[in-house]
């Protein structure tokens, strides 16, 4: 039975004697899980930059000079080749992300639903990110052999409102919902190192677990501050914070997937061998993660072989989803979902929004082109 954790219980658990904080974590972590066995994930970028959102630390927003230039929609082509590297480098699941506020009933979504379909066929685990969704197109796209759906809660409800004006935190659990509602299982997590306080990392991973039954994945992010954010000048969190995330999302959601995220390439591998130790069970595979540097395949090949580690197979802990036709059939009427724009204004959102505008008006400027295929990333 899933243990109800108040924000005050998991602060208490987080500034455990370190020593102590680990061993209860890696109990708990070899009591659901193979501590060898590591899920290896592909982030595939589809659809880059151009987002209408705010979100302060996110290079991908449109608002922000961060020398991303918007790109259009992959071909399925184009996944499919992606898709095959992944799994030929030892990924199991390819998750594929757009950058976009939320999905629409348009030409772009049908053509993400075939490509959900063509990686499904391969005999991967399929998740995307594609903004907010309404039930009936999480219906769909589970439909299409969708695995996963991927929305991150960022942080806690309170400190999220000084990240992000554009979508309410309500918003982001509702997706998560409607996600479950089509029997999707749930990729959601955060970042640490936006400026959040203990207390916030708590009240994030509260909220996560009040989620019955837990999400299935809780990718763990450090902060990677990128030049033109409104996060830029956010300094890198220790080793030490992100072992003790780890560990406390561990015990917490003991039977989750815990996944090592942004931020491995500040990380030393005796660093990343104590966040294994602390409970983390997945990584992110590949030099990209979406937009934002990653370790390479080979040198998470030397680790693995280092550690002892070995990569999960597909579907080791689900079945395989079959595929329906159906997901074809469009609706007759798109659900009337009036996602919210709370409408607050951030300051350091709103500095950097006029900095991007001052920039983008010099004599001269292009933007630095990113090449989608080879933007692999969470979320």
């Amino acid at each position: 039975m899933e243990r109800n954790w108040s924000k005050n219980d998991i602060i208490e658990l987080y500034n455990k004697p370190l020593v102590e904080l680990l061993y209860e974590a890696a109990t708990a972590h070899r009591k659901y899980h193979d501590p060898r066995e590591v899920q290896v994930s592909t982030l595939l970028s589809i659809k880059t930059g151009g987002c209408p959102e705010d979100c302060g630390y996110c290079p991908q927003a449109a608002r922000y000079h961060t020398d991303i230039e918007k790109n259009d929609l992959l071909s399925i082509d184009e996944v499919k080749s992606a898709a095959i590297e992944a799994q030929n480098s030892g990924s199991s699941r390819l998750c594929m992300g757009a950058a976009w506020r939320n999905v629409k009933d348009d030409a772009e979504f049908d053509q993400v639903l075939e490509m959900v379909r063509t990686v499904n066929d391969l005999g991967l685990e399929v998740c995307a990110t594609l903004g907010m969704v309404t039930e009936n197109q999480a219906l769909r796209l589970a439909k299409a052999g969708l695995y996963a759906y991927n929305h991150n809660l960022d942080s806690s409800e309170e400190y999220y409102k000084e990240v992000i004006s554009t979508r309410g935190y309500q918003d982001r659990l509702d997706t998560l919902d409607n996600a479950r509602k089509a029997n999707l299982t749930l990729c959601s997590g955060g970042i640490i190192g936006m400026g959040e306080s203990v207390e916030d990392r708590a009240g994030m991973l509260a909220a996560l677990a009040a989620i019955r039954p837990h999400p299935e994945s809780v990718p763990v992010n450090a902060l990677v501050a990128v030049e033109g954010t409104p996060l830029e000048e956010q300094k890198s969190v220790s080793i030490w914070e992100m072992v003790r995330m780890v560990a406390t999302t561990r015990i917490v959601m003991p039977t989750t997937t815990v996944r090592l995220s942004a931020g491995r390439t500040d990380m030393s591998p005796e660093g990343q061998a104590l966040c294994f130790m602390a409970g983390a069970s997945s990584i992110f595979a590949g030099d990209k993660l979406l937009t934002t540097p990653n370790p390479d395949c080979k040198s998470d090949h030397e680790l693995f072989d280092i550690l002892g580690l070995i990569p999960q197979k597909a579907y080791k802990k689900g079945s395989k989803p079959a595929v329906d036709e159906s997901y074809k059939d469009k609706p007759n009427l798109e659900e009337k979902i009036k996602w919210s724009r709370p409408g607050h204004k951030i300051e350091r959102n709103e500095e950097a929004k006029k900095k991007a505008k001052s920039i983008r008006n010099e004599d001269g400027f292009e933007p630095r082109k990113i090449t989608s295929v080879s933007s692999i990333d969470d979320a």
